[in-house]
């Protein structure tokens, strides 16, 4: 043992002593905690989270006042002028419900579609529909801009060639269809009806009308009533913007923030441009509609905002973002549109069909709530049908060739013409004859006579064939302004919200998208029809006395075991997938045979890196670039097999309460018709299927519009978002408010 140096020494070798023995800190010293057992309550608590805590605090001052209230009432003597208020309803666990004075006239319900903005108070009972669009000036208008819509190639000899042989090879093959479709359920059938509309449209010849012999003339908007002619920021929107000469001096174009339910950057070329539009758009339909002309009044109204049911994480965030600064609501909530649906009909559960203009979704709703992994949202819907009807019309010689949807009072008159003639009832295909006026601005009115045949139909049922659609630019320009939302804490993941049925439908399209999908099953790389459940292992068989299997076959999965994998329906049927992995049954897969090569003796995930994995980002983009188009009935029977995920009491609940909803569907016998399709799908639950519009007859577009009004008008609704909570936590108050999974 070393005894005590000196401190010669330790001067010598340089180790003395130089300080005075005091602590360097006067900091207390933190003793280290006991890692066997310690307990922490932070973020455990409702209290710890602002957005629950100001809910929480809102609720008991409610209950004070109202308390209140009632004690001032009873101190007034018997011939006081105030009623006795009527007491809270106690809920089932006895807690009372504390009544919200709500006043539906101060809230604002705005649902904005890619063609009609409905907005309107809660207290109405409907809403202000406009064209959501605005006109500014600009040196060339849309019409000149871009190429006629439908495309055609002007210069081509023949008709197949002016719209291209495969889609006329596509178009004649759906005129023989129905041909045999109608004789066989004896239905007449002219030999040469066609012929007929094609001879009388080649040879008819329009009538001119004066402008004093026009009783319906159109009062075109007046370019030199626009308010500050000077500003570049002035415009004209909805109607008004419509009725924009396209010959006006100064030349105005039309900008369509939304389009196919997507910010439209394809036509942008700046975020900012992109979303100053969109805001402008709600802010003179504040002023104009709604009579709300001064923003302090903006401040007394709160808003109740309709979202799409598979929406993108950076469009709601930036509504929110518009709401609390540019237009200072007092409060702020948001509903899906298949949730606002339900309530608007007063279903508890269905399966909202969605046929918008220029996109179709479908939903399963079950108890207020959408059931995730039902959500689907599809590229198409009533312009398509609009485009394609005037395409058909066309290539049938119709007598005004030189129709072009680009140019606004054509594509009014193509609405029109929809509108009137498109119809999905066989009994109504016959050789018939109309007449239409075309109106332009500073000319004098044509009328032209025209015969229609199985155009009025084919264009109609192009929802159950959606290749016959335009479908070449619906994708163009996406993501160019607007990037992906990422995840807060793993920056390299995508957070927009996902949906089983929706990567079905993408594998039908695209069937490599099954292959590159994590989370889907890892399991699942080397076989060639991915299993219906994630998991691949059945440890207890399926013995009806629970004892495990002894039989040397492979044994089905489990039914309703943990997330399944996206089930397509039809996959494998009559072409529908191609080469497709996706399943043909529901039952795909299970326990591995022994003796074959074992997916499942693979290692577990994290023990080795494969140098060949790609980012979720890359796979995510892979999946952007997809357009989810496919057919309506087979979407509707995907969507509720990924709903029911095996229950089969569930299955037909929803297969029994379809609704379906949208503008693009109030077509003839639209229901009538898909009804039946759904049914030749699954002929076993054929007395079970019933496709319905929605309840108390009811105009199919305001209905979404008109259940957000009464989410709005709920006193127990604690999805409203502040501007305090704004101001604190941002979007991120997104996370606690919302009535779903954010």
């Amino acid at each position: 043992m070393v005894g005590k140096v000196s401190e010669r020494v330790l001067l010598r070798e340089g180790l003395e002593r130089t300080d005075n023995g005091m602590k360097l800190s006067t900091w207390p010293d933190v003793a280290p905690i006991n890692q066997k057992n310690y307990y922490t309550d932070y973020m455990k608590r409702d209290d710890q989270v602002l957005a629950l805590r100001l809910q929480s605090d809102a609720t008991r001052d409610r209950l004070v006042q109202t308390a209140r209230d009632r004690d001032r009432i009873l101190s007034k003597p018997a011939s006081g002028e105030l009623p006795l208020p009527i007491p809270d309803l106690a809920d089932e666990d006895g807690a009372a419900t504390p009544s919200g004075n709500v006043d539906p006239s101060r809230i604002i319900v705005i649902h904005p579609g890619s063609q009609n903005l409905r907005i309107g108070f809660a207290s109405d009972a409907l809403p202000r529909t406009i064209p959501s669009t605005l006109a500014t000036k600009f040196p060339q208008t849309e019409s000149e801009l871009y190429e006629a819509l439908p495309r055609r190639h002007f210069e081509a000899k023949t008709t197949d060639q002016q719209y291209g042989e495969e889609w006329s090879k596509k178009y004649l093959k759906l005129c023989s269809d129905l041909k045999a479709e109608m004789r066989a359920n004896k239905r007449k059938v002219l030999p040469n009806s066609k012929e007929l509309v094609q001879t009388f449209n080649r040879r008819t010849e329009p009538e001119i009308i004066e402008k004093h012999n026009d009783p319906l003339e159109i009062e075109w908007t007046d370019v030199k009533s626009l308010e500050d002619a000077e500003s570049p920021a002035s415009c004209f929107i909805g109607n008004a913007a419509l009725r924009v000469p396209d010959n006006s001096n100064p030349k105005f174009k039309l900008w369509w923030p939304l389009r196919y339910g997507l910010w439209n950057e394809d036509d942008y070329s700046s975020q900012e441009h992109l979303f100053d539009d969109f805001e402008t758009l709600l802010d003179r339909a504040l002023r104009n509609e709604l009579g709300l002309t001064t923003n302090s009044e903006w401040l007394q109204y709160s808003c109740v905002f309709v979202i799409p049911d598979l929406y993108d994480k950076r469009y709601v965030e930036q509504v929110l973002r518009s709401c609390m600064i540019w237009f200072e609501f007092n409060r702020v909530c948001f509903v899906q549109e298949s949730m606002a649906a339900t309530f608007g009909a007063g279903y508890t559960q269905a399966c909202v069909v969605d046929v918008g203009a220029q996109k179709t979704s479908v939903t399963c709703v079950e108890d207020g709530l959408c059931i995730d992994d039902s959500r689907i949202n599809m590229k198409y819907g009533g312009y398509d049908i609009t485009e394609t009807f005037i395409k058909m019309m066309l290539y049938d010689n119709f007598p005004y060739q030189d129709i072009n949807l680009q140019r606004r009072y054509d594509f009014l008159l193509a609405e029109e013409l929809k509108i009137k003639h498109c119809t999905m009832a066989q009994a109504d295909i016959s050789v018939q004859l109309f007449n239409f006026h075309v109106r332009a601005p500073n000319q004098s009115t044509r009328k032209y006579t025209f015969k229609t045949y199985d155009e009025v139909i084919l264009s109609a049922m192009g929802v159950f064939d959606p290749s016959i659609f335009d479908n070449s630019v619906k994708l163009r320009g996406r993501r160019k302004l607007v990037e992906r939302s990422y995840n807060a804490y793993d920056v390299d993941i995508p957070d927009d919200p996902s949906s089983a049925a929706q990567l079905a439908i993408l594998a039908l399209v695209k069937p490599s998208i099954m292959s590159v999908t994590p989370g889907v099953s890892q399991l699942h790389q080397e076989m060639s029809t991915p299993s219906k459940e994630r998991s691949q292992f059945n440890f207890f068989g399926r013995g009806e006395n629970g004892t495990p299997a002894g039989s040397h076959a492979g044994s089905p999965a489990p039914e309703g075991n943990g997330t399944p994998a996206p089930f397509v329906f039809g996959a494998g049927k009559d072409g529908l997938n191609g080469d497709s992995p996706a399943p043909s049954s529901s039952r795909a897969a299970g326990t591995p045979v022994p003796g074959q090569a074992s997916q499942a003796a693979q290692a577990p995930a994290g023990i080795f890196v494969d140098p060949n994995a790609r980012s979720a980002a890359s796979i995510a983009a892979e999946r952007d670039a997809v357009l989810p188009i496919a057919p309506l009935d087979i979407a509707i029977l995907t969507s509720i097999q990924n709903a029911a995920k095996g229950d089969d009491k569930k299955l037909r609940d929803l297969l029994g309460s379809i609704m379906v909803v949208g503008g693009g569907s109030k077509i003839p016998h639209f229901t009538v018709v898909l009804e039946e399709k759904i049914k030749a799908r699954r002929p076993d639950l054929f007395d079970r299927i019933l496709v319905s519009r929605s309840a108390r007859d009811m105009d199919e577009q305001v209905v979404a519009w008109k259940g957000a009004s009464v989410l709005a008008k709920l006193p127990t609704n604690d999805s409203w978002i502040t501007p305090f909570e704004f101001e604190r936590l941002g979007a991120r108050t997104l996370h606690h408010k919302v009535l779903w999974a954010w």
